[in-house]
């Protein structure tokens, strides 16, 4: 057989997925894992979402759509936008995606150039270096402050003049810290001062607890510079439509839609009156599981605590980040094979030493796993 890609076989595969699958695996042989590795609400999308999916299909709405979005989801993502994210954008500045996921590797292709650099903050969602990667770009890692997990002017070193963007992910993937104004202001300084762009992952807005979650591109300018990116998995447990979406400047959605056009098509067609009814909706479910998550939350970080871990600032998204002694792929292993539980360790977010625990299950779930990970220290 020829040589296959070399772009393609440089790159891991995600560490999250991976982790999964083994746990699933284990869990097909008899053994009781508890799964703490994904990042996948274990709620049930609401049912007024999917009578909206239900009742698009009997309306026969299976046919091909606008490659950006039915009119319907882009109208209702540009009032959430202005009325909950403090920033005006019009319908032409917003592309309806596969997924988040999708709508930043897009975004990453109609941006990059061949040897453009992108800083991304660790630690970080697998699939940021990956998807600069694949556009092209050279990946700069930057090591946010512990403990606090915010900004400060040594991200200033990362920039050069190849600099084009700065992955921004608040609430955090894997820490759950959230960035606050003076880290954010870092960020839009340093873009206004290097003409660079920013992307802004904000999937997990709407989890979080005794905090403020600040869209970056409501900052001064900075909707001219920016990618938000979000979308309806995490927020209204919708993990399986994947549906997302990205909001920038016309002209960069134009591109990403070009990206879009040649590879997906657009969404689909039915998935997304299910988003039209999510934004649109009662909001109540959204605020009945982000207060279990936190109920889950202070369960977690005090049960760690009381174990002697030490856990990242837990103020959004579904994760408590613990720090661990020695190797963590060996921790996360041993937890596995040991414990049955399955976690996903830091090395993945590129910082070792870490564990990234899901608190995405049940209390007794999470009891249990609790008492499996002391008996195992």
């Amino acid at each position: 057989m020829r040589q296959l890609s070399e772009k393609i076989s440089g790159i891991a595969a995600s560490a999250t997925i991976e982790i999964s699958n083994r746990a699933k695996l284990m869990q097909r042989e008899g053994i009781d894992v508890i799964s703490l590795s994904i990042g996948e609400p274990d709620f049930d999308t609401p049912q007024h979402i999917k009578q909206a999916c239900i009742d698009a299909l009997n309306r026969n709405e299976t046919h091909y759509a606008p490659s950006n979005g039915i009119p319907e989801l882009i109208s209702a993502i540009a009032k959430k936008i202005r009325e909950e994210n403090g920033f005006f954008c019009r319908d032409d500045e917003i592309i309806v995606t596969c997924g988040a996921k999708d709508a930043i590797y897009d975004a990453m292709e109609a941006v990059l150039n061949p040897g453009d650099e992108v800083v991304i903050l660790d630690p970080s969602w697998v699939s940021y270096e990956p998807c600069v990667r694949i556009a092209g770009g050279k990946p700069v890692h930057h090591a946010l402050k512990t403990p606090a997990f915010q900004l400060d002017d040594s991200i200033h070193d990362r920039i050069s003049p190849k600099t084009r963007m700065i992955v921004v992910n608040s609430p955090s993937n894997p820490s759950g810290a959230v960035l606050d104004k003076a880290s954010l202001k870092i960020v839009a300084d340093l873009c206004e001062d290097y003409d660079i762009f920013a992307l802004s992952d904000e999937i997990y807005e709407k989890l979080v607890y005794g905090k403020e979650h600040i869209s970056l591109a409501s900052l001064g300018d900075m909707s001219q510079r920016t990618i938000t990116i979000n979308g309806f998995s995490k927020a209204y447990a919708m993990t399986g439509w994947r549906l997302g979406y990205a909001v920038a400047p016309q002209e960069i959605i134009r591109q990403m839609s070009k990206v879009q056009q040649h590879s997906v098509s657009h969404p689909t067609t039915f998935a997304m009156f299910g988003g039209v009814a999510a934004l649109n909706g009662d909001q109540s479910c959204v605020e009945m599981m982000r207060t279990e998550f936190n109920r889950r939350r202070d369960f977690l970080v005090q049960e760690l605590g009381l174990m002697g871990y030490e856990t990242a600032p837990a103020d959004g998204a579904f994760y408590a980040y613990v720090r661990v002694e020695g190797d963590d792929m060996e921790t996360a292993s041993r937890w596995l094979n040991k414990a049955h539980v399955a976690v996903t360790p830091g090395s993945a977010f590129n910082t070792p030493g870490w564990e990234r625990i899901s608190y995405a299950t049940s209390m007794e779930r999470l009891g249990h796993a609790v008492s499996r990970i002391r008996q195992c220290r």
